[in-house]
């Protein structure tokens, strides 16, 4: 598929979306919004993509938020539409993917755009980035899931002082904070994930898949996460991966896992 606010790039196994909106510092409209799921969703259906690096385009902007003009005028039920839509078609979208994403973040996240980074799988900053929810002084609240998985990632006390304050942090503090797993300066950051992701590519895409499922589970309500574990552990050994990977062992050999 072609994309207006997108590129989608290959490399080996991997595959990498730029946001492409620079005179907007990447901003996610609606527009993008829906094409981020397509693309995600087309993705997460070839095989070969084993990784996905998600990043935005320039050395400024991961994503430097929500697009405001698309809402501002917005009554109650356009507004709790828009966050309903947002989940659904993206942010929980992507958490639940099964081919692993990792966000690549080059700059400024804020709002929208921090809300998308936590919803992929893990994050790596470059040392340039600065993240934050500055909805409040919009009179908004994070609408994408920020409410809910920022306190997950870095603690309540830490989400609500971030969340109340509308500030941005550095790289190095949400480094502290966990709310990225790495720093690195900004030319290495597409080279540092794809080393992170060879480590991914080497296992078993179907194990991978499943271990994103349950540890996702884990945070749900009413859900019991150590059943999802042994049910999907279960399942595991009935799996073409299974059946190569402890032959590969037991054979002293590096394992072809052909991802069923």
């Amino acid at each position: 598929m072609s994309y207006k606010n997108l590129i989608i790039d290959y490399d080996d196994n991997f595959a990498i979306i730029t946001i492409n909106r620079p005179k907007k510092l990447n901003a996610l409209n609606s527009e993008t919004i829906k094409e981020l799921h397509e693309a995600f969703k087309e993705l997460d259906s070839e095989k070969e993509t084993l990784v996905i690096v998600l990043t935005g385009s320039g050395e400024k902007a991961f994503v430097a938020g929500a697009d405001i003009s698309e809402f501002s005028d917005f009554s109650v039920d356009e507004g709790a539409q828009l966050a309903a839509k947002g989940h659904k078609t993206v942010f929980d979208f992507v958490e639940n993917l099964s081919t692993p994403v990792i966000a690549a973040v080059n700059g400024f996240a804020l709002g929208g755009g921090l809300e998308l980074a936590m919803a992929c799988h893990f994050r790596v900053a470059s040392d340039n980035a600065r993240m934050g929810l500055p909805e409040v002084s919009l009179g908004l609240i994070p609408g994408y899931g920020g409410t809910q998985r920022l306190p997950q990632l870095v603690g309540k006390g830490r989400a609500l002082e971030m969340i109340m304050t509308a500030g941005m942090i550095n790289a190095e503090k949400a480094l502290d904070y966990g709310l990225v797993n790495h720093v690195v300066p900004q030319e290495e950051l597409l080279d540092f994930c794809f080393e992170i992701g060879e480590k991914i590519a080497n296992n078993s895409p179907v194990a991978i898949a499943h271990a994103i499922k349950v540890v996702n589970a884990g945070f749900k309500t009413n859900v019991n996460g150590y059943d999802s574990e042994i049910e999907a552990f279960g399942e595991c050994f009935g799996t073409a991966d299974f059946e190569e990977g402890t032959t590969a062992f037991l054979e002293k050999r590096k394992a072809e896992f052909p991802g069923e």
